[in-house]
C-alpha cells in the first residue's frame, strides 16, 4: 500500500497541485484547505460541498492527522489546561492552554522528546524519538480550540523538543499557522524557542518572519551555560548572543532571553551584573524563570528577595526584565515540567 498523502501538512500551492494531479477543478483547494484549517474538520465526511466521489478518493489516498485527546488536566490555580495528545503511532505530547486577559495562548510541542540534554528540564529525559510533522504541530492549536470553543490569539513553540532540531516541519509550520486563507494567527503572536542552534538561528532570520526569537540562555557565562546546558559545547555563548543580534539586524524583532534562575547556581549578583554585560545595549526583554520543580533533579527555586534583586540589577543596566509568573505549576504544567508521558502513568 502506498504511503498516504499528509494533507494537512500541505500549503495551498501543494494541495492545488494534488487536485488537479487528480482530474479536479482548482478551486476544490480552496474549498478543502478551507475545511482543513478554517473549520478544523477531523473527517472529510464532513467536507458538504464537495462530492461523495471526491471524499471518498481523499480519504483513500490522504490522511487528515488529527490528534486524540487522551487527559486534560486543570490548575486549580490559574486555570490553566494541560493536554497530552495520542498520535497516531502510539506516542504521545503535551501541550498547555493559558488564559490571560490579552487572549489565550498555547503553547505546543514540536518532538516527541528532546535530545538537547538541558539538566533542569523534564522533557529531555527520555531523549529523542522524532520530529512532530506540521500538521501534529498545528492540530495540538486546533484540537485545544475546538475543546474550548474560543479563538487561540498566540502561540508559543514552546514545549517538549528543540523546535529548530526540527527545522523544514517549523518552517512550514509557521507559513500554514499564518497563513490568511487559514487560522491567520499573525506572525507577530508567535514565539519560537531554542536552546542556542546557532545555524539555525541564522537560517530562521534570514526567512524575516516578524515572530518573536526566544533563546534559553540560562547562565551569564559559557562555564556556568556548559554546566546546565550541553548545547553550550557546540556554541559558544557569545555565538549565540551574536546570532541573537543577527536575528534583531535582519528581522527588526526583539529578542526574549529565558533565564531560570537556580538558587546557588546562576542567581547571584555577580551572575546579573556578567549578564548585563552580555546583552547590555541590545533590543531585548528578559524573562525572568524561577525555576520549576522535577523530581529527577534537586536544582531548587531562589529565594522571592534574590529574585528581585536580579531583576533591579538588570533595570539598572538598562535591561527590561520581568518576572514570569508560574501558570499551570500544580499540573506540572509549567516551563521545564512538559514530558512525554507514559501511557500507563496517565490515570
Amino acid at each position: 500500500m502506498s504511503k498516504q498523502i499528509d494533507i494537512k501538512s500541505m500549503n495551498l500551492d501543494e494541495l492545488t497541485e494534488y487536485l488537479l494531479s487528480i482530474g479536479e477543478k482548482k478551486f476544490r483547494a480552496k474549498q478543502i484547505y478551507e475545511w482543513i484549517h478554517v473549520k478544523r474538520v477531523r473527517d472529510f465526511s464532513e467536507m458538504t460541498n464537495i462530492s461523495a466521489k471526491l471524499r471518498e478518493q481523499l480519504a483513500q489516498e490522504c490522511t487528515l492527522t488529527t490528534l486524540k485527546k487522551e487527559t486534560v488536566q486543570i490548575s486549580k490555580l490559574d486555570g490553566t489546561r494541560k493536554y497530552l495528545f495520542l498520535l497516531e503511532d502510539g506516542n504521545a505530547v503535551e501541550s498547555v492552554l493559558m488564559k490571560y486577559k490579552h487572549g489565550n495562548s498555547v503553547c505546543i510541542s514540536s518532538q516527541v522528546g528532546c535530545r538537547m540534554g538541558c539538566r533542569f528540564c523534564a522533557s529531555t529525559l527520555d531523549g529523542l524519538l522524532r520530529g512532530l510533522t506540521p500538521a501534529e504541530m498545528i492540530d495540538q492549536i486546533y484540537s485545544i480550540g475546538l475543546d474550548i470553543g474560543e479563538r487561540i490569539s498566540n502561540v508559543v513553540v514552546m514545549g517538549t523538543g528543540e523546535p529548530l532540531d526540527n527545522f523544514e516541519n517549523l518552517l512550514r509550520f509557521i507559513e500554514l499557522l499564518t497563513d490568511e486563507n487559514g487560522l491567520h494567527i499573525s506572525q507577530r503572536n508567535l514565539t519560537v524557542s531554542t536552546c542556542g542552534l546557532v545555524p539555525k538561528m541564522r537560517e530562521l532570520a534570514d526567512h524575516k518572519f516578524q515572530i518573536t526569537l526566544a533563546l534559553s540562555l540560562h547562565a551569564s557565562n559559557q562555564e556556568k551555560r556548559k554546566e546546565l546546558m550541553p548545547v553550550a559545547n557546540s556554541y559558544e555563548i557569545h555565538e549565540v548572543i551574536d546570532a541573537c543580534k543577527y536575528y534583531f539586524e535582519q528581522t527588526g524583532r526583539r529578542v526574549t532571553f529565558e533565564y531560570s534562575l537556580v538558587g546557588g547556581v546562576n542567581d547571584t549578583q555577580q551572575d546579573a551584573t556578567e549578564l548585563g554585560h552580555l546583552i547590555g545595549g541590545m533590543n531585548c526583554h528578559v524573562n525572568l524563570i524561577p525555576v520549576n520543580p522535577i523530581k529527577e533533579r534537586d536544582f531548587v527555586q531562589s529565594d522571592k528577595d534574590v529574585i528581585y534583586a536580579f531583576q533591579k540589577k538588570l533595570e539598572k543596566a538598562g535591561i527590561t526584565a520581568t518576572v514570569r509568573r508560574e501558570m499551570g505549576r500544580d499540573i506540572d504544567g509549567a516551563c521545564g515540567q512538559l514530558r512525554r508521558k507514559h501511557l500507563s502513568s496517565v490515570q
